[in-house]
């Protein structure tokens, strides 16, 4: 691509405000736009970015890496029992290509669940014992158990999740929502990551940075990882003998160089790291307030399920922190708990999983209700497909596997924009089909767009000729949902 007209095609409105010293010409802008205008979430009016009037303001996924079995927690089947160890009839699998996994077997006998389900609330949804907590806030879930996927393994099936596409190289659906519309608090990243390790499969599949990479859009796009341990985010600290005003000098020294060099070349990705450098040292303030959880009653903390010695890391910390962020304008969060991937010993490891996240989640829909928050952000619990009605391997009294299963699977939802207490689509006897109402990744990323006040086929980004959208040519927002 030439250079120059690619920085021309940039410079943007939005490009041009953002680069006036000192934000004086949005202050400007914003003294004489009505306050309708100036505030997304007014009634009589939002923002000129916005494509529809936005219902969400902010989205936190809760993503399940590696496949949670939707059989056993959500789509209740209870006629499974007469099939349990039964072969699956060739007229439900229809000649479904396997993975590696079980391509090799001989045999797909049938399993149950060998857990109990209950009715929750008024709604009377549906769900695992293994889920207690989440049964509490049943009234505010919206269950869709028709959700389906091309992608039969993890790195692809994530991959499509995540960017519209199964191959490497496409913007995250946080780094399209940063790109749109950026944050509402320029302290801190549009896009965040937290990572945990869950109590199931402990060699689970790897979470690559390309989950939450920007692609093709500007660099400052990509989500910002937070981690556990030390730093939240590597070398934000200053290095040993450097306070804050060198290396405030250092900034403007490096800036002034880089905005020589993109006045020279044009190259918008000189503008991207001069954001990231700006980003940064704009955290070194905000960030270590926001990990520092001492502020947090007690009560908070153990409705999360933190207790003392297990404040540092895991699921529920990164829940709580998750809703600290939207506090103060992150508009995408995106939790990512491993240990879903059960081919073998699913009893013990759901059991583990869900232990590990079914306190916290609900406790963080809990917790933003309290606050006023869930009114205008968006919850979103689901992975990347679900598992197999068929055991993978020997099944036998107490124990079996499930391989992947992208024909379908549940995603929960909870919080603005979507019914409360709902349950959407139908699938077959066995789990295995989708008999009503089909959701296809497309569409769940289409809806989420819609959600947040922008159009997924008018959202879009020109790259090497064509111009790119999260949905590719596809997705269709599911108004069946809505609220």
């Amino acid at each position: 691509m030439n250079p120059s007209l690619e920085y021309q095609r940039l410079l943007t409105r939005r490009h041009f405000f953002g680069r006036l010293s000192g934000g004086i010409g949005t202050a400007a802008l914003a003294s004489v736009l009505s306050p309708a205008l100036a505030d997304p979430g007014s009634r009589s009016g939002f923002l000129p970015g916005f494509h529809v009037p936005p219902k969400v303001k902010r989205v936190i996924w809760l993503f399940m890496s590696g496949g949670p079995s939707h059989i056993d927690l959500f789509d209740h089947k209870p006629g499974l029992k007469d099939h349990h160890g039964e072969e699956l009839p060739a007229s439900i699998r229809m000649g479904q290509r396997l993975t590696g996994m079980t391509s090799g077997q001989s045999k797909f006998p049938c399993v149950a669940p060998m857990f109990g389900w209950k009715q929750h609330g008024n709604s009377g949804l549906w769900l695992s014992d293994l889920l207690p907590h989440l049964g509490q806030v049943a009234d505010q879930l919206c269950v869709v158990k028709s959700m389906w996927t091309e992608a039969i393994n993890h790195d692809p099936a994530v991959t499509f999740i995540q960017t519209g596409h199964q191959q490497a190289g496409r913007p995250a659906l946080g780094s399209w929502l940063s790109y749109g519309i950026g944050s509402e608090n320029q302290q801190m990243p549009g896009f965040v990551v937290l990572i945990s390790q869950g109590s199931g499969n402990k060699t689970d599949q790897p979470l690559s940075t390309r989950y939450w990479g920007s692609g093709f859009l500007p660099g400052e796009h990509q989500g910002v990882r937070f981690r556990s341990q030390g730093d939240p985010v590597l070398y934000l600290s200053n290095p040993s003998g450097i306070d804050d005003s060198a290396r405030r000098r250092m900034l403007d020294a490096t800036g002034a160089l880089n905005q020589m060099a993109e006045e020279s070349f044009g190259d918008p990705e000189i503008n991207a790291r001069i954001a990231q450098y700006e980003m940064a040292y704009r955290m070194q303030a905000s960030v270590p307030e926001l990990s520092d959880l001492s502020s947090e009653p007690r009560s908070v903390l153990d409705s999360y399920g933190i207790r003392d010695g297990n404040e540092d890391g895991g699921f529920a910390r990164n829940c709580l922190l998750a809703r600290r962020m939207i506090e103060r304008g992150v508009r995408f969060v995106q939790l990512f708990h491993r240990g879903w991937d059960q081919h073998g010993d699913l009893p013990k490891q759901i059991r583990g999983q869900c232990k590990d996240v079914d306190q916290p989640s609900a406790a963080l829909i809990n917790d933003l209700r309290q606050r006023g928050l869930l009114e205008d952000t968006l919850l979103v619990w689901g992975g990347e497909f679900g598992r197999t009605v068929y055991s993978q391997g020997s099944l036998t009294k107490d124990n079996h596997g499930r391989d992947h299963h992208g024909r379908c699977f549940t995603v929960l939802l909870a919080g603005a924009g979507v019914k409360a207490g709902f349950s959407y689509g139908t699938t077959d006897d066995y789990c295995y089909n989708i008999v009503e109402n089909p959701v296809h990744v497309h569409d769940l990323n289409a809806t989420l767009l819609h959600l947040m006040g922008l159009d997924h086929t008018r959202l879009t980004y020109k790259f090497q000729g064509r111009q790119f959208r999260l949905t590719d040519v596809h997705g269709e927002v599911v108004r069946a949902i809505l609220a």
